[in-house]
């Protein structure tokens, strides 16, 4: 049975054969009306989710399958202590496939060792996001039209965002990318991500902290929230939540062509004031979102011979 629990998973064919689908879908989406009529998606999210939960809903509705699931543990049956490997084996009867997030590192893998259907890791707690990545190469390989030779500036929580973590390990598989990391020291990338994937693979990148200084420089600016949820005490998050909003006087130092990508949800950290500049393209990046689930969907179940 094939799942994906990390962007890596996937080779880079399979994944530019994916990101080919999901263009596919985003040109001719009634042509892939009932590819799944019939087929269920289970949803099963322990931590609160908007854009993820929705668009994997969507993105099913869309292929004319259905949806089923719980938005919270609170609303299952781990609330009585029932464990990551009973649930699945449950849901494996009832659903073709299933997507899980949960706030704990590696759960998901346990739900697909003990899974009969098809498991989608839609993240686990600060580790991975790989749908959140597929969505973030889809926006960039649309409106750039490659990968190769961008330099990528990410900025704020870097240690704790899984969606950094899994966009790195997936463009550092392309030929001349360069990545600018714009952090507070506190929030800095973890060292397995510096030593195992961009030491080991001879990345070029640099660590600031101060975003105006290079500005000038970036073909995209992916930029992330201060996350609550992941701090261990509240005063650490308020000393460092507004470390770094992006606004109209920093966007003037930007290029022309430059992209602002942003995972989503928005607290203060982008201003709404630059809402409206065409180089922010982070409710368009939302959007490609359904598209590359469309096709991640549709791959999984072809290959479990459910479609």
């Amino acid at each position: 049975m094939r799942h994906l629990m990390n962007v890596l998973d996937l080779s880079v064919q399979e994944l530019d054969d994916l990101l080919e689908l999901a263009g596919k879908i985003y040109d001719n989406p009634d042509e892939y009306k009932d590819v799944c009529y019939r087929k269920k998606l289970a949803t099963c999210f322990y931590e609160p989710s908007t854009r993820t939960r929705l668009s994997f809903e969507s993105a099913m509705l869309n292929l004319g399958g259905q949806v089923l699931g719980f938005s919270s543990a609170d609303a299952s049956s781990a609330a009585k202590g029932e464990s990551v490997a009973d649930t699945i084996r449950v849901i494996s009867s009832y659903a073709d496939i299933c997507a899980m997030r949960h706030p704990k590192e590696g759960a998901p893998y346990v739900a697909s060792v003990h899974s009969k259907i098809p498991v989608i890791n839609a993240g686990d707690g600060g580790h991975n996001h790989p749908t959140q990545t597929l969505t973030d190469l889809m926006t960039i390989n649309k409106l750039k039209g490659s990968f190769s030779g961008l330099t990528i500036g990410l900025c704020g929580d870097l240690k704790f965002g899984r969606t950094v973590h899994s966009l790195v390990e997936a463009m550092v598989r392309y030929p001349d990318v360069h990545f600018i990391m714009i952090s507070p020291d506190e929030l800095k990338i973890p060292d397995y991500l510096r030593k195992d994937i961009l030491d080991r693979n001879l990345i070029d990148y640099r660590e600031v902290g101060v975003l105006e200084d290079v500005m000038p420089e970036l073909d995209i600016l992916y930029m992330t929230r201060v996350q609550r949820e992941r701090f261990f005490n509240e005063e650490d998050y308020i000393r460092l939540k507004d470390s770094f909003i992006l606004d109209r006087k920093k966007m003037e130092l930007a290029r022309d062509d430059m992209l602002v990508l942003h995972p989503l949800p928005r607290v203060n950290e982008i201003s709404t004031e630059i809402d409206n500049d065409p180089r922010a393209v982070y409710f368009k990046q939302a959007q490609f979102g359904v598209y590359v689930r469309m096709a991640l969907i549709m791959t999984l179940l072809k290959e479990a011979g459910s479609i």
